[in-house]
């Protein structure tokens, strides 16, 4: 029995076993730098589509508001469902969580998940609903002991627009009926190439911009004269403004997972580049010694002969 063991010690501290050992290891680090460095092309590709859809609906998002923001300029104070909001007490407060489906983008789905837990430390859970985009925050969520009321997989890396419209329009008809008092978005914005920032956007109510008070630049009011009258015009502009903006949502958010992920698998990629740097320098020590110890053996086998 002792001897085997010093068998197998001998074995595994011998050069030849060190050498093959560090060969694999060489071959397994280049596999992986290889995928890791196929996923960032794949993820900047996304990228560079999803950037160019989210900066294209932002006009309209942005021409929306501005249309309400006349209004309400112009009308003095207005009302609307969409902004007075219930009187229901039976009215719950619903967030909506986006994550990603897919891991690998670094911290992307870790920062939106905390934020999200912050926020609803404190709620009501009787008076509270959560919804869920992606796979990658259910298993989170759950062994935080937070319950999700209802869990959209259907959107994936491109949101089609009639997906978000229908997901919107069932939030407003719920808001509407009593059964919603407000409605909250958790979600990485999407600032610029270089800044993505966790946000908590409220969708219901709306709260568009408040009327100015005064006419600093020009001293007197313009007067509209609207066609159709502005009960119909709200009736329009308002839940076109929340689609929009939910829309936006989701745009802002896959930019964000594209752009982290890019990150974190460029930073794989490094890492194991160096490594096999690294490898390579241990494995020609490691030949170098095995070369020695073969010469000193032959030498030492020749002056035996002597």
């Amino acid at each position: 029995m002792l001897s085997t063991h010093l068998a197998v010690v001998s074995l595994d501290s011998c050069p030849m076993a060190q050498t093959r050992d560090i060969k694999k290891r060489i071959k397994a680090v280049g596999n992986i730098k290889r995928i890791t460095r196929t996923m960032q092309m794949i993820a900047t590709s996304k990228f560079a589509k999803a950037v160019q859809r989210a900066t294209e609906t932002k006009p309209y998002t942005e021409g929306v508001f501005h249309l309400v923001t006349e209004l309400a300029e112009t009308a003095g104070d207005i009302t609307h469902p969409l902004i007075t909001g219930t009187d229901s007490k039976d009215a719950k407060d619903l967030t909506l969580v986006m994550c990603s489906d897919r891991g690998l983008c670094g911290p992307y789905n870790g920062t939106i998940l905390r934020l999200a837990l912050s926020k609803l430390k404190n709620a009501d859970p009787e008076h509270s609903l959560i919804d869920l985009v992606g796979k990658k925050g259910a298993s989170f969520l759950k062994f935080n002991g937070v319950h999700v009321d209802e869990h959209h997989q259907q959107f994936g890396d491109k949101p089609e627009v009639d997906d978000v419209d229908r997901l919107a329009q069932s939030y407003m008809d719920r808001f509407i009926a009593g059964e919603l008092a407000s409605v909250r978005v958790i979600y990485m914005r999407f600032v610029s190439a270089g800044r993505q920032e966790p946000e908590v956007m409220q969708l219901l109510p709306l709260k568009p911009p408040a009327a100015k008070e005064s006419q600093e630049s020009t001293g007197s009011a313009v007067l509209y004269e609207f066609s159709p009258e502005i009960d119909e015009l709200l009736d329009e502009l308002l839940p076109a403004a929340v689609r929009a903006t939910l829309f936006q949502c989701f745009n802002d958010a896959v930019v964000s997972e594209h752009i982290a992920r890019m990150v974190a698998m460029k930073a794989a990629t490094d890492n194991a580049g160096k490594m096999g740097t690294s490898l390579k320098r241990k494995f020609n020590r490691a030949r170098q010694s095995q070369i020695t110890t073969e010469l000193t053996e032959i030498i030492s086998g020749a002056a035996a002969l002597e």
